[in-house]
């Protein structure tokens, strides 16, 4: 049987790698960096001194952006200092990963694949079981010394596959990243303090409403960004929200008692016009638009969006302020949202590619952990989008416009493919919202967070009964959700969520817990995340 072996999550920061960074100076020779680890290290070579030469795919979700408006990707400016500064020559290719298929089926496959998550995604089709990619164990412990002291073992293990590693991934240290957000401006306003359970936090709304504010908590269809009751009540019904009841794995929602109380805090607030009356159909467009215009008092979102929130609205009210807070919590002490699987994306090395490119190849993704690639990836080259002073200062050049803003993302997120992604503290440094943010992660998020268990590759029966799989990790299964909307609706009892679990159990979801309890009690690929 194939295994994917559980783990527990542990919270740390990657503190070495942010001290202090080198210049963007050419490296046309090899030679050698400074790493986190406190030693040195070997830029890629063959044994010839020449650069390494490989094929690299780097996935995307999306079909817009810088990289679809550069005529020849690897002619691209941030490419070709990329493999200035790795002594690599890479031909470099990006695809929306859910177009993978055909690549895989055509069996053309580069040196380099990325993917979103873990192995076990859709998007690989299947291609690490089925030996397209070759095991890294040795070649990681031989080439990528900074890699195997920084990632921590729980990304590790959810790129391991039948006990090797297959993959190297881009990380989170911290695995917390959902924060509650609140207009403290218009808190003031109320003469009351920031809300720490959940009736003081349905009486701020009130008090919003009664100021006048349009939406006091901004809610979103099927409740993603729009969970904060849930949390509170720790019934988050997404696939990573199972939990261990009396020796058995079920899934959060069963909590019929709990549950009840979420859902009635929710009428509360649909019936005293603390949320709109369209709930349930506001889409993401809907949602930012609303929050960017400063119709909302409070809302749900990821704490990196800080920055964000504070320029976009200052824009429609110069006078707005906007902080997080801890979450309110529940009568349990609970609160908080679900926490994030460790790997972002994971890159793997074609089975077929020699054994000195592909160690030339750990080597690149090695580097990516330095000193000097954080101050490439973040700034990018001195002279044109920073400069330093004398006194080793950065001045950097914040994108203005959209089309600045996509290159930034390109060079800072899509090119850097292995470093800690809960967030860049180099850049964030450099200006008080940043320093709000890093402030928020501190102090806020990471002390909050609900563990849950969840199935990595995805449980097989969720394939056979989609409505009572959750189809995002944030949104929860289609008949819980209907459920859920019509008791807040007041088109079904809330007192009848005991009749939904009989419903969800009845339509497939006694195979569901069959197949859960039996991967955990072997171990294979159960995993518990938690925030430690």
């Amino acid at each position: 049987m194939n295994k994917w072996w559980g783990y527990g999550l542990t919270l740390a920061l990657a503190t070495s790698l942010l001290a202090g960074c080198s210049g963007g100076g050419k490296r046309a020779d090899p030679g050698k960096t400074e790493s986190p680890s406190g030693g040195s290290q070997t830029k890629p070579q063959d044994d010839k001194g020449k650069p390494v030469k490989f094929s690299f795919l780097i996935p995307t979700t999306v079909s817009s952006g810088y990289h679809t408006r550069i005529p020849d990707l690897n002619k691209d400016k941030w490419v070709l200092k990329l493999e200035e500064l790795t002594h690599t020559d890479i031909d470099l290719k990006i695809m929306e990963d859910s177009k993978y298929g055909v690549m895989f089926a055509s069996n053309e496959i580069p040196d380099v694949v990325g993917s979103i998550g873990g192995p076990g995604s859709k998007s690989m089709s299947g291609s690490v079981e089925s030996g397209i990619f070759m095991p890294l164990d040795d070649l990681l412990k031989t080439n990528a010394p900074n890699l195997m002291k920084l990632i921590p073992k729980a990304a590790w293990d959810t790129v391991t596959y039948d006990g090797k590693i297959y993959g190297i991934p881009e990380f989170l240290m911290n695995p917390s990243r959902r924060a509650t957000y609140i207009r403290t401006d218009l808190l003031e306003k109320t003469g009351l303090k920031p809300p720490t359970t959940i009736e003081e936090f349905l009486d701020v709304l009130r008090a919003f409403k009664k100021i006048g504010v349009d939406t006091p908590y901004q809610m979103r269809e099927n409740f993603k960004y729009a969970d904060l009751v849930l949390g509170a009540f720790d019934v988050l019904p997404y696939k990573d929200q199972f939990e261990l009841v009396d020796g058995k794995v079920q899934p959060k929602f069963f909590d019929s008692e709990n549950m009840m109380k979420a859902l009635n805090v929710y009428k509360t607030m649909y019936d005293e016009g603390l949320i709109a009356k369209e709930f349930a159909t506001i889409t993401s467009t809907d949602f930012t638009k609303s929050l960017d215009a400063g119709k909302a008092g409070m809302w749900s979102q990821n704490a990196s969006g800080l920055v964000g929130y504070r320029t976009n609205v200052t824009r429609a009210i110069p006078e707005a302020k906007i902080d997080i807070i801890p979450s309110p919590k529940g009568p349990e002490g609970k609160g908080g949202y679900f926490l994030y699987s460790p790997v972002v994306r994971t890159f793997y090395i074609n089975k077929n590619v020699d054994p000195e490119r592909a160690a030339g190849i750990v080597q690149f993704f090695d580097w990516m952990v330095s000193p000097e690639a954080e101050n490439f990836f973040t700034f990018g080259i001195e002279g044109d989008t920073y400069t330093k002073g004398a006194d080793g200062k950065i001045d950097y050049k914040f994108p203005q416009t959209k089309e600045e803003q996509e290159e930034e993302s390109f060079r800072s997120g899509t090119l850097w493919a292995v470093h800690d992604s809960t967030y860049n503290k180099l850049r964030l440094e450099l200006n008080e919202d940043g320093r709000a943010t890093l402030k928020a992660f501190d102090e806020v998020l990471s002390k909050e967070g609900l563990p849950g268990i969840g199935f990595y590759p995805e449980l097989n029966t969720f394939s056979k009964y989609p409505d009572l799989a959750a189809p995002q990790p944030d949104v929860g299964p289609k008949i819980i959700i209907d459920h859920m909307v019509k008791m807040i609706y007041g088109k079904e009892p809330i007192s009848d969520w005991p009749k939904v679990i009989d419903e969800y159990l009845s339509k497939g979801g006694k195979e569901i817990l069959k197949e859960a309890n039996e991967r955990w009690n072997n171990k294979d690929g159960a995993i518990l995340i938690e925030n430690q």
